[in-house]
């Protein structure tokens, strides 16, 4: 990364130094209260909801900063219920491939990037070859041959949009000593050609041979993405993150980040492995009057299903010889189940294929069994999530009503997957394919989020994928499974109070209510009324938290 990009990053993010008193009018205001009927008037005190309803009714608006509206609508704070808020702001700062329409649009990115940026590694993110002319049935990956072709002699390393696939230069190969020799950790692949020589693409757990290569070693660099990203996330209307895959490490920098007034929007940490030892002696951490919590540990269970390294119960029906890759078994995990009841430590698995789903869900339940609620500073009421639960057997489904287990889903991943995951699945397997409300009617707690970097983060976007579960050109295939769409009221939850119950704040967060945190998002369209195909033409126009106005719109 230049020293100019660090600067542009750094001059960028300010914040307001308190919380205001402020009333919000001139737009329709949806509470997301079950049978309330639209508000008129909001007032925050103190950064807390001191008044919604009718203008008629409102109290004195003296010493109050007015918010007029103009006509958008105001809802509950959106909160993204699963991102990576590092990952959002290094692809701002990097190579982004989002949209690459194929190999040769790629490389010619590439070209103009080392061009551009003569020295260092160059790292990138966001090619995705299945809808590539190149690529047909989604069967050809970046190679190193095309990185060497398109920046010669450079270290460089482009990551799938999943995050579960990286291609790396022979440049880089060549720096880290890998060769045909070198073998993939538990949980990971080399993909290798007939030399027997590494194409350049690792997978999974075999990505974790490029880390040394990686900028998150330079903590500079690394607190200007996260300020890139809470750049990001507030301009999209977002009021609040879950923020996932944590690096340890970075733990004490969001939290001071928050003590100094520079982390503008909620932050709900779930960290990587590398901190459950911490994580667990410490219990849940809070700062800055919780704009900072770090409560959860997240897991990985399998990869993803783009790169066939989701774990399924029967081969990939496009490539019969794999059924996906395991990241971790039963042994090395329930143990570690059981330590995070007894610390009061929320657990967040990532799963996306039906045996990754099935096996995490009999691991909860075995951890479960083994430590009473009496041993829980909790209790009975965990809150353990499984995140993706892409990929379903039907009667895998009672899992998640009779632990229970929170379903944290990301609708956008359907709407983009949808154009391959036919060939990786098969017909049958479908039926339990991103089944939102299926769970939903079973009672299940559905969180929905973002997973940006993987998609663009857009919460107009999200909405729109759950309620109308077409692509963004209003395409539907016929093995969509459309009986799978919510309705809009669920949606709303899904962004709003499911992920503050998700995150043991309901009582604060999620609905426009008397006493609670005055975090509100507005749009320039009524996302409850206006027809389906103008969601996602839609933007964000006002973020406010805690009664803060983080941003506005021209």
């Amino acid at each position: 990364m230049t020293r100019a990009l660090l600067a542009v990053a750094f001059a960028t993010t300010a914040l307001p130094a308190s919380a205001q008193d402020l009333l919000i009018r001139g737009g329709t205001i949806h509470t997301g209260v079950d049978g309330a009927a639209p508000a008129e008037v909001v007032i925050a005190r103190d950064g807390r909801i001191a008044y919604v309803g009718p203008a008629a009714g409102a109290p004195s608006t003296e010493g109050l900063e007015i918010v007029e509206l103009n006509g958008a609508t105001l809802f509950p704070g959106f909160t993204d219920g699963h991102a990576h808020l590092d990952g959002i702001g290094w692809r701002e700062l990097t190579l982004n491939l989002e949209g690459s329409a194929s190999v040769v649009d790629a490389m010619s990115r590439l070209t103009a990037w080392a061009q551009a940026n003569p020295e260092g590694v160059i790292i990138g993110r966001g090619w995705i070859e299945t809808r590539w002319p190149e690529s047909a049935n989604g069967a050809r990956f970046l190679t190193a041959s095309d990185l060497d072709a398109a920046a010669p002699g450079r270290i460089v390393l482009l990551q799938r949009a999943d995050g579960h696939a990286t291609v790396a230069s022979t440049a880089a190969m060549t720096r880290l000593g890998i060769t045909g020799e070198t073998q993939a950790p538990f949980g990971g692949e080399i993909l290798k050609g007939s030399d027997g020589q590494p194409t350049g693409l690792f997978v999974d757990a075999a990505e974790q041979l490029l880390a040394p290569l990686m900028p998150q070693a330079d903590p500079d660099a690394t607190r200007a993405a996260y300020r890139a990203g809470f750049q990001v996330e507030a301009r999209y209307g977002w009021t609040g993150l879950h923020s996932m895959s944590v690096p340890w490490r970075d733990v004490p920098l969001i939290e001071a980040m928050a003590e100094a007034g520079e982390a503008p929007l909620r932050v709900y940490n779930s960290v990587t492995p590398d901190g459950v030892a911490e994580l667990f002696r410490s219990g849940p951490r809070s700062v800055a009057d919780g704009r900072v919590i770090t409560r959860a540990v997240k897991f990985y269970a399998d990869g993803a299903l783009g790169s066939r390294g989701a774990a399924l119960h029967a081969p990939y029906s496009d490539a019969p010889e794999t059924s996906g890759l395991m990241q971790v078994v039963r042994e090395q995990q329930v143990p570690l189940y059981e330590q995070a009841l007894r610390s009061g430590i929320q657990l967040a698995t990532h799963a996306i294929g039906d045996r990754g789903n099935t096996e995490v869900a009999e691991w909860y339940a075995e951890a479960l069994g083994n430590v009473p609620p009496s041993e829980r500073p909790n209790g009975a009421d965990v809150r353990w999530r499984i995140e993706h639960a892409q990929i379903l057997r039907p009667q895998d489904y009672r899992w998640f009503h009779e632990l229970p287990i929170l379903a944290s889903m990301q609708p956008s991943h359907a709407i983009g997957d949808f154009h391959f995951a036919p060939a990786r699945l098969g017909d049958a397997r479908l039926d339990g394919a991103y089944a939102w409300k299926s769970l939903v009617d079973r009672g299940v707690i559905v969180v929905g989020g973002s997973d940006a970097p993987v998609e663009r983060g857009d919460p107009l976007i999200e909405f729109y994928a759950a309620v109308a579960r077409r692509d963004l050109e209003g395409f539907q295939g016929p093995d969509w499974r459309p009986q799978e769409a919510v309705d809009r009221a669920t949606a709303l939850k899904m962004f709003t109070l499911w992920p503050a119950y998700a995150s043991f704040r309901e009582d604060e967060l999620g609905t426009i209510e008397v006493g609670k945190r005055a975090d509100f998002t507005a749009f320039n369209i009524d996302l409850m009324t206006v027809p389906e195909a103008d969601i996602p033409r839609g933007r964000a126009v006002l973020t406010v938290v805690d009664g803060e106005v983080m941003y506005r719109a021209d």
